[in-house]
């Protein structure tokens, strides 16, 4: 806002946009001029017509009131890392730098072609129903073109302002051949940016004027985001894995099942002899590899022809 602030008044009543325009004589009179030409114009409009009063075209007043600018436009700038800045500036008006407040909203910003929050008009385009068929087969985590839209940057205090450092990613998508990086400039495919944002409050000195500063920074890699079908020796190969484990884990679990019901198992003993065999259930003797060749050296000391052969083994 410059300084002074210069505003109409009217029978101690304010009439409002402020005045905008440059600080010279010339400025001023047209300005006055053009104020009292409207008064005069207007000034018998509610006897004449009571019944739309509430249409009166108001001196000066048809559009609101804003107490900042509004820019918009387009930029050319080189792939090396650069930055622009809005800050209040004018050869006309003398601003008070302490009183400056740098908050700002960012309705839109991106790079390369614009392809949202486009006019009515630019929509029904070749280009953007091209550009429509391919973002809806892309997945949100790769449509970060325009992270900042719609964002309000509030400094609450004198001397600050927000500093914007971007890191601008180039894309390309490839959504209907599979022939990769030779397919580009097919139908189905476009180059568009994303972007990477980080904001921070900056502080100045009472003698410095705030500015909004967007800094930007080319990435030297590229994201391809590109549409892919299987083969079909993908799915041969996925059921070969399936069947295969499905087979390990039945062994598995079939050795585990074995070895449980093994061990729960009672040993059961026997005595064969020559006239017969006596088992012995009461008997339940676990006979180890040692104890099983002392018992065959001791049978084998008394001889072959002894009435009586002892062996002793465990049976399931």
């Amino acid at each position: 806002m410059a300084f002074p602030t210069l505003r109409w008044y009217k029978n101690k009543e304010m009439i409002l946009p402020d005045y905008k325009m440059d600080r010279t004589v010339d400025a001023l009179v047209g300005y006055t001029k053009r104020k009292l030409e409207m008064e005069e114009k207007y000034k018998n409009w509610e006897a004449n017509n009571p019944s739309d009063n509430r249409m009166k075209p108001s001196a000066g007043n048809s559009r609101p009131e804003h107490p900042g600018c509004q820019v918009s436009g387009h930029l050319m700038v080189n792939r090396v890392p650069g930055n622009f800045h809005i800050e209040a500036k004018s050869v006309n008006h003398n601003l008070n730098a302490a009183m400056t407040n740098l908050t700002h909203r960012v309705n839109h910003l991106s790079f390369g072609e614009p392809i949202t929050k486009l006019a009515p008009h630019m929509e029904k385009t070749p280009f953007m129903r091209k550009v429509k068929r391919i973002l809806k087969q892309v997945p949100e985590e790769h449509k970060q073109f325009n992270p900042m839209d719609d964002k309000e940057y509030i400094t609450s205090k004198f001397h600050q302002a927000y500093h914007h450092y971007i890191k601008v990613v180039s894309t390309h998508l490839n959504m209907g051949s599979s022939r990769g990086a030779e397919s580009f400039n097919d139908v189905n495919s476009i180059s568009v940016y994303q972007m990477l944002e980080q904001s921070q409050i900056v502080f100045y000195d009472e003698v410095n004027v705030p500015e909004a500063r967007f800094s930007y920074d080319m990435s030297p890699m590229s994201v391809v985001v590109q549409k892919e079908g299987r083969k079909w020796y993908d799915y041969l190969t996925s059921l070969c894995a399936i069947i295969g484990g499905t087979f390990t884990t039945l062994g598995l679990i079939d050795a585990t099942l074995y070895k449980n019901v093994d061990r729960g198992s009672t040993p059961v003993c026997k005595a064969t002899t020559l006239s017969g065999t006596t088992f012995l259930p009461s008997a339940h003797i676990l006979l180890s590899k040692k104890m099983k060749t002392s018992i065959r050296r001791a049978v084998g000391a008394r001889g072959v022809h002894q009435k009586y052969t002892a062996a002793a083994y465990i049976q399931r």
